[in-house]
């Protein structure tokens, strides 16, 4: 694809604009009009600068409030485009966008529209100028691209295409049959962008919700085969209005931006092998697919006194060591079929990652069918491998940078069914023995992260793009100091479950974590067992997270459940949700450093026991004041 990015995307001037466009790999910009009005150059020397960058300028938008305006508007609005048309030409596009009128001094009268845009369209004729029309979402009486499309119809100038803007689209009607009957050549551009389903006023928002695709939940893909079937084959340009790309630094949206267009490539490769992407030169080749399987170890760096403070936790949840690394101060805790892994290696990378987080999490090792092909993807799409220490006859596992430096593994299993300690790691034979017998079928089964704002879309495009997983949308968690927002990411077998956690709240238990761990990472692991209420019972109840009393009071009013059951959940410090389909029982622990662990069982229940979310996080935040942990 022909990929543009517009200059309203991204934070900064101009110039730091079309540096950051450029170095993420775009070949095209537009220039928002008020970008251009706050820069302190000359409109040639802007067209100069974009040259220099190796971008072309292919539109200068947005032209508002042009059609259908009382006689003395109208004479003004054809001297704007005039003087546009000039600016334009300084700046070396021949291509200006105008959005439908809003102004309530608009008249609904269709003809009159179209006898505007034909005069317009004359005048750009004569200056070789493209005019592209969009219809926005809030258009007082164009606001549906089925009646822009009507209207550029019934002009049939060669100088006057229609904008098709996926935002404008899914915020109105959705529908995409007429796209399919607009031929390629009277589409003029195509901007696209993302955005979560919110009930709200399109106009707030498109302002402050848009977000690359992939970020969001509009079925996109939909969208670009619907475009991509008009033998369309201009620019598909990002025009994204978002509150936080504007505050965030530039190279790293911009760069997010590449990643999205991507995936949309990959994503339309994979449903038609044999499509043909616009301005589609040469055929690009499909990537290998995402092969992820299930979380297969999680490790931790700890040392001193941290690293017995995690024991702790550890061998209260039932967790011994059952290998021992062959050549590094590395030990691998096993429960069922829970894989922990302790670092304490000098000079390591763990050893790095402990001293500026703490006793913490610093990777997560995934199963994967191609662990090579994870580490194509990782560099396909942008993301940061490393190459870590390996001896000779051990595994050299592909490893990938993720959230907040943490590193990201991928485990391909030799030889069958062996695993990464058969190769790696020297077993202690009792103990390993003894927990082949153990009889509540442990799992992983999710690892919540905790993000900053600022990396919560970004993070949203790493699960989906590169790992490939399904993202769901967003949701409020309320917490005693304000509100947490969380998303999920999970494959389609629902084998890997992650979800991560932003606020903007100083005092909830999110931003507590990250200030504690100096940065984002993973506060929250997840295992399910078989039988909870037998598995509680061999777990250290000290290190169990206190549930008040009144949560079970109230719980017994909600849910008519057995008398023996409530019993039991009262006694274990249990916590208790259902739904339809089934129900959900979970304890969590305390923390350390901030991560704390949680053991569920699931019947038939896909959820994560959200409406105990704001008990767990008052429990956490009652032992944080009376000081009785270190959360």
């Amino acid at each position: 694809m022909k990929k543009s990015i517009a200059s309203v995307c991204l934070s900064g001037d101009l110039r730091q604009k079309f540096d950051a466009a450029s170095r993420a790999g775009f070949t095209g910009v537009e220039i928002f009009e008020n970008d251009l009005m706050l820069f302190d150059e000359t409109p040639s020397v802007v067209r100069h600068m974009a040259e220099d960058y190796g971008l072309t300028i292919i539109a200068l938008q947005p032209f508002r409030d042009f059609e259908a305006m009382p006689a003395e508007i109208m004479q003004k609005n054809f001297d704007r485009a005039e003087h546009k048309f000039d600016l334009m030409a300084e700046l070396g596009t021949d291509t200006m966008l105008i959005c439908s009128n809003v102004s309530q001094r608009c008249i609904d009268d269709f003809n009159r529209a179209a006898d505007d845009f034909s005069e317009l369209a004359e005048r750009a004729a004569s200056r070789n100028i493209m005019l592209g029309y969009e219809a926005l979402a809030w258009g007082a009486y164009i606001a549906d691209y089925e009646e822009a499309w009507r209207l550029v119809k019934h002009v049939d100038h060669k100088h006057l295409g229609i904008i098709l803007d996926s935002f404008h689209i899914y915020a109105r009607s959705g529908r995409l049959d007429t796209i399919r009957k607009i031929p390629g050549d009277r589409i003029t551009l195509i901007q696209i962008a993302d955005a979560p389903w919110l009930d709200m006023d399109p106009l707030q928002w498109s302002r402050h919700f848009r977000c690359f695709p992939g970020q969001g939940n509009f079925p996109l893909v939909d969208f670009m085969q619907a475009i991509i079937n008009t033998g369309y084959e201009g620019y598909i340009s990002h025009e994204i209005f978002n509150d936080e790309f504007r505050s965030a630094p530039s190279r790293q949206t911009a760069v997010d931006g590449m990643r999205s267009m991507l995936w949309l490539e990959e994503k339309l490769i994979e449903t038609e092998p044999d499509i043909a992407l616009p301005d589609g030169k040469e055929k690009i080749q499909p990537l290998p697919p995402a092969t992820l399987e299930q979380v297969e170890f999680i490790e931790f760096a700890a040392e001193g006194a941290a690293r017995r403070e995690l024991l702790t936790l550890l061998t209260g949840l039932g967790f011994s060591i059952t290998h021992k690394h062959l050549s590094k101060e590395v030990d691998l805790f096993r429960l069922g079929e829970v894989n922990i892994v302790v670092n304490e290696e000098p000079d390591s990378y763990a050893q790095h990652y402990y001293l500026l987080h703490g006793a913490s999490v610093c990777a997560v090792a995934y199963l994967s069918k191609d662990a090579q092909g994870m580490a194509e993807r990782a560099d396909y799409y942008g993301y940061s491998t490393f190459e870590t220490n390996v001896e000779r006859g051990e595994l050299n596992i592909p490893a990938v940078k993720g959230i907040g430096g943490e590193l990201m593994y991928f485990i391909q299993r030799q030889d069958g069914d062996s695993h990464f300690f058969d190769v790696d790691f020297i077993p202690d034979a009792d103990k390993h023995q003894a927990n082949a017998a153990f009889p509540f079928d442990l799992q992983f089964d999710h690892v919540t992260s905790s993000v900053s704002e600022g990396e919560f879309l970004s993070v949203s495009l790493l699960y989906r793009t590169f790992l490939g997983l399904n993202i769901k949308q967003p949701q409020d968690i309320v917490d005693p100091y304000g509100i947490v927002v969380s998303r999920t990411a999970e494959s389609k077998d629902c084998k890997i479950r992650l979800p991560f956690n932003m606020s903007r709240s100083w005092g909830t238990t999110t931003e507590r974590f990250r200030h504690m761990h100096n940065g984002s990472g993973v506060q929250h692991i997840a295992l399910r067992c078989n039988d909870i209420l037998a598995f509680v019972k061999t777990v250290d109840p000290g290190i169990i997270l206190s549930i008040p009393e009144n949560y079970y009071d109230d719980l017994e009013a909600r849910i008519d459940l057995d008398a023996d059951l409530l019993a039991s959940l009262k006694q274990y410090n249990l916590l208790y949700d259902s739904n339809d389909t089934g129900h959900f029982i979970h304890f969590y622990t305390h923390c350390v450093n901030g991560v704390f662990f949680e053991v569920v069982q699931r019947h038939k229940y896909s959820n994560y026991g959200e409406v105990n979310a704001q008990v767990r996080m008052a429990s956490q935040a009652r032992q944080r004041i009376s000081g009785n942990n270190d959360e």
